[in-house]
């Protein structure tokens, strides 16, 4: 697998004009290392929009989906930074998912990730996990300048719990499917996105309003293992 571990948090979000530069000196300086420092955190990622929205994507990689609804990380949410609690007054349009990794495959990580969210008929989840994780993925891990994809489930449960530190923003979203493809190349990934996984054949499998966006690398911090 070329994720670190079994369980992601995805997150996509927008920042005011006015929060903005603020944001990347606590989400570097602060709460990326406070987050990879939590027990069995292995990684942190942001990513800036290229293409699509929100403007951000952040990706912690976790050892196993028990670390989600682990004491460790909720007494994190429970206790936020005085910084963290003025910094995400101005998040906007936040979509936050806790997921289970069904799927990785790829040689590494890319410079540039593509990320499709989206909902479905929970009766549908059986075919798009078959489809996706057999068919389409191993095609796509193939490609040209592809590093990696991924295909996530939420714990709607564990993403759905109300904490101190999301008590400062909006309510966020919670997309039950997260899919990731990782590449060399923002040609290469915005190609697999609007091939094998362009939003008419996710339809076709039965997704709502597939969202699709393309992000670039900004800031890359490894836990303490």
């Amino acid at each position: 697998m070329s994720l670190s571990g079994s369980g992601v948090i995805a997150i996509w979000n927008d920042i005011t004009d006015e929060g903005r530069a603020n944001f990347y000196e606590w989400h570097d300086r602060e709460h990326i290392p406070e987050r990879v420092g939590i027990p069995g955190f292995l990684r942190g990622r942001r990513y800036i929009a290229l293409s699509g929205t929100p403007e951000y994507f952040t990706l912690y990689e976790v050892e196993d989906k028990s670390v989600l609804t682990g004491a460790d990380y909720l007494a994190r949410l429970n206790s936020p930074t005085e910084w963290t609690t003025r910094s995400v007054q101005h998040f906007r349009n936040t979509a936050r998912s806790l997921c289970d990794v069904e799927v990785s495959l790829g040689a590494g990580s890319g410079g540039f990730i593509g990320t499709i969210r989206f909902d479905c008929e929970p009766g549908q989840d059986p075919k798009i996990l078959k489809t996706v994780s057999e068919a389409i993925l191993p095609e796509v891990a193939k490609t040209a300048a592809i590093s990696a994809a991924h295909i996530c489930r939420a714990d709607e449960s564990a993403s759905n719990v109300k904490t101190a530190e999301q008590r400062g923003r909006a309510a966020n979203m919670v997309p039950r499917w997260v899919l990731i493809v990782e590449g060399a190349t923002q040609e290469a990934v915005e190609r697999v996105l609007s091939t094998h996984l362009s939003p008419a054949v996710l339809a076709d499998l039965g997704a709502q309003e597939a969202l699709h966006g393309v992000y670039r690398l900004q800031f890359d911090l490894l836990g303490n293992r």
